[in-house]
């Protein structure tokens, strides 16, 4: 099928306020549009080609990757983030293409050692304007990926670099920079990731935390998420044991908030089916919202998360080893700059050495950054 089929499908099929590939506001340099790709398709496979959602694989979720191979990765973590996100936006007739795109470039901004490594930096390049993941996540698309011969970075569309400023959840609070404030509010592909994200993470974490060890379902009895499903699955299945059990609960929570969000966003956008996506975001209203029940429950159960396993003293170690890993890295670079690689430090001239020696780190794996601490370490 070409290009210009699927543009005429998506006018034909999707909701009135969806963002159509046809109408994007266009890339940061001219290029030739795709015979067979839509835009937004495009801006998707830039994505996963690019060097930066390789390095995902070895970047953490909640747990460093040395501490096992079946736990969630910050890559895993997105590639699951974008399945829920996309199932969302078929459900809710928006474009399924842009926030598969969104999704899976949403994490690229991220530090080694996860949210420690956010934290660190930003300590670091305070007086700089400090750092955010999602901020150096469009750096990444717009400037770090080396690509293309006719200008940096991938090229993304608007529509998808405004999704990557604007995804927003209790871990993401960005600053938007001018040239993405023209338009106010957020695409509801834009907030259609923020919910799946969040489903994507409490519910995985809550996976890795009961294989861990360092959550117990015991502990779950204080989600009344957690308790009313089990109660269920332990009556359906007297005999189950324990790791299905773990698998069944997940599968039921991700269920359970995804057809919540489903039905109760839909009658709530029912009253705009004949507004432009343009007209919907005039208004700056949240599109999409849990039930008045659902989102009590699944505040309980972000905060049984943060007490339990976010603080458990197992992650705090591993957070304060990740911070002193990353400081004495940034700390080195800018004492000795030869440390730092030659396409990074031809940069010098053009750019301080602190925002260089951040970039560098904030690409690193967690692997690699440990590696590079030992190897230079005094």
């Amino acid at each position: 099928m070409l290009r210009i089929e699927l543009e005429n499908l998506e006018k034909r099929n999707l909701a009135s306020f969806a963002l159509k590939s046809g109408e994007s506001r266009g890339r940061c340099y001219d290029e030739p549009k795709h015979p067979y790709r839509t835009e937004f398709q495009r801006d998707r496979d830039r994505i996963v080609h690019s060097t930066a959602f390789r390095r995902l694989q070895y970047k953490t979720q909640v747990f460093v990757n040395h501490e096992g191979d079946h736990y969630r990765t910050r890559l895993t973590h997105t590639m699951e983030a974008a399945i829920i996100a996309r199932s969302i936006a078929r459900a809710l007739r928006v474009n399924e293409d842009l926030t598969e795109a969104i999704a899976l470039a949403h994490d690229l901004g991220h530090t080694p050692f996860g949210h420690s490594g956010e934290e660190a930096l930003n300590e670091l390049l305070k007086k700089s304007g400090g750092f955010e993941h999602n901020r150096q996540c469009l750096r990444v698309v717009d400037y770090l990926e080396r690509r293309y011969p006719g200008f940096p970075g991938l090229n993304l569309t608007y529509e998808l670099r405004e999704g990557l400023l604007k995804h927003k959840t209790d871990y993401d609070h960005p600053d938007i920079p001018d040239d993405l404030k023209i338009v106010p509010g957020s695409s509801v592909e834009c907030q259609v990731v923020n919910f799946a994200d969040e489903i994507a993470y409490n519910c995985h974490d809550v996976d890795d935390g009961l294989s861990s060890g360092v959550l117990n379902f015991d502990q779950l009895n204080d989600s009344g998420l957690c308790k009313k499903t089990l109660q269920t699955l332990k009556k359906e299945y007297p005999d189950i044991e324990i790791s299905l059990l773990r698998r069944i609960l997940v599968r039921n929570l991700i269920n359970q908030l995804v057809t919540d969000l489903v039905n109760t966003s839909r009658n709530r956008l029912e009253k705009y089916h004949n507004l432009s996506a343009a007209e919907l975001r005039q208004m700056n209203i949240a599109a999409l919202s849990f039930s008045s029940e659902i989102k009590a429950l699944n505040d309980e159960l972000k905060n049984l998360l943060g007490q339990n396993l976010y603080h458990h003293p197992r992650m705090v170690q591993n957070a304060q080893r990740a911070k002193e890993i990353i400081k004495y890295l940034f700390e080195k670079y800018l004492s000795d700059p030869d440390l730092i690689p030659a396409h990074f430090k031809s940069r010098i001239r053009q750019e301080p050495l602190n925002i260089i020696a951040a970039d560098y780190i904030a690409g690193m794996t967690d692997r690699f950054a440990a590696l590079e601490f030992e190897k230079i370490k005094e």
